[in-house]
């Protein structure tokens, strides 16, 4: 099979026509702060989940921090968290005070384990933070078990699984609360952004106000809202001491959009994903394990994982023997365990939690969006198995 004339992008958002309509009609508009589209976007997105509150800001990052603050997380608490996540995850306990403790990962799910949870549980801990990783759920009866026994605030990152339910609820209901990446190459994008999803309101109202800047009023409100007949001039208030995390207009048009098409873009992303398998199965690699029927995978990364039982090749090397040939590839992800900061302060190292080490060094991400075309498919698989003949 030749090369590939154009680089596969690893990961590719899905942008078309009515995304671009749907930004020139905010421009046109004159307004395209956090306002009426946003507000639209919020009400579309919490029908979609099922919940009974959405928040819509600028970033996942901003809905962990502010989660984490909604639910009482203060400095020298401690919250259990997955070793197999991005950055932000961790970053935003530590911005809250608190210490994130790391419980370690299922070996075949790729998934925080419950029986790792409890063992990690102190008189500090108060709240966990899961991760559906890669966009599959987390095993939420046993880890719904053990918030309730321990009084443990909880936490879904569902930054990678935004269509994914389990026991067919969706993801971002079983916690106190839901976090959603609207970042570039998610299922659903907004460029940049994010969401707050709760059935607790008291959340949902600290979260709106906190989003900006702690005030009682955005501009949309202050400004350009429509008073009653004798109404008299209001000021806004500053009620908490907030932060810049709001979502524009601008972005929100193009997450409705999006929005319209997630359960069309799913079943494309469905169909590649089962080709991949097919295609690879016999290689020395394993796939994440959907461990059963009553759930459903959002299958926002499709990862492959060097058996280290079966070959001596190394990741590093398959991923600079794919980017040689035009195709794009991710690494999602290392283990935090070996990320410099966290093992400066934390003292973290590979014996910390040895089966996110194993995956982080052996994890491998395939592109995997819509507009991938079954002769890409074609080739990839096709490099991928040169790789290890």
């Amino acid at each position: 099979m030749k090369l590939n004339k154009k680089f596969i992008i690893f990961g590719k958002p899905n942008i078309g026509k009515a995304e671009i309509e749907g930004i020139k009609s905010v421009v046109n508009s004159k307004w395209v702060g956090t306002g009426p589209i946003t507000n639209k976007f919020e009400k579309l997105f919490k029908k979609y989940k099922n919940s009974k509150n959405a928040v819509a800001l600028n970033s996942c990052t901003a809905a962990l921090h502010l989660s984490l603050i909604a639910c009482g997380i203060k400095k020298n608490d401690e919250v259990i968290t997955t070793p197999m996540t991005f950055a932000s995850t961790i970053n935003s306990i530590i911005h809250v005070g608190a210490r994130p403790i790391l419980a370690d990962i299922e070996s075949d799910t790729f998934n925080i384990d419950p029986n790792e949870v409890v063992k990690k549980i102190t008189k500090r801990t108060k709240a966990i933070i899961i991760v559906h990783f890669a966009g599959l759920p987390c095993k939420m009866t046993e880890i719904k078990k053990i918030s309730k026994k321990y009084k443990l605030k909880l936490i879904e990152d569902c930054a990678h699984a935004i269509e994914a339910k389990y026991n067919n609820i969706h993801t971002g209901n079983f916690g106190d609360v839901g976090c959603f990446s609207f970042y570039s190459t998610k299922n659903l994008t907004t460029v940049e952004g994010g969401m707050i999803t709760t059935n607790n309101s008291k959340i949902s109202d600290l979260a709106r106000i906190m989003r900006i800047h702690g005030l009682s009023k955005d501009a949309w409100k202050r400004d350009l809202q429509v008073k009653e007949k004798n109404d008299h001039f209001k000021h806004y208030d500053v009620k908490e001491i907030g932060y810049k995390y709001n979502m524009p207009d601008l972005n929100a048009s193009i997450g409705i959009v999006q929005l319209k098409k997630i359960e069309k873009n799913l079943k494309v992303r469905k169909k590649i994903y089962e080709m991949y398998k097919e295609k690879l199965k016999n290689l020395p690699i394993k796939f994440q394990k959907i461990y059963s029927k009553n759930i459903s995978h959002a299958y926002h990364l499709f990862l492959i994982v060097l058996d280290k039982e079966k070959t001596n090749l190394n990741r590093d090397a398959l991923a600079t023997f794919l980017l040689k040939n035009k195709i794009g590839v991710g690494i999602n992800y290392r283990s935090i365990t070996d990320m410099h900061i966290y093992k400066k302060r934390f003292k973290w190292n590979k014996n910390t939690a040895k089966q996110s080490k194993y995956l982080g060094d052996n994890i491998l991400s395939l592109p995997l969006y819509p507009d991938l075309k079954m002769n890409e498919i074609n080739y990839i698989c096709y490099k991928i198995k040169s790789f290890f003949n």
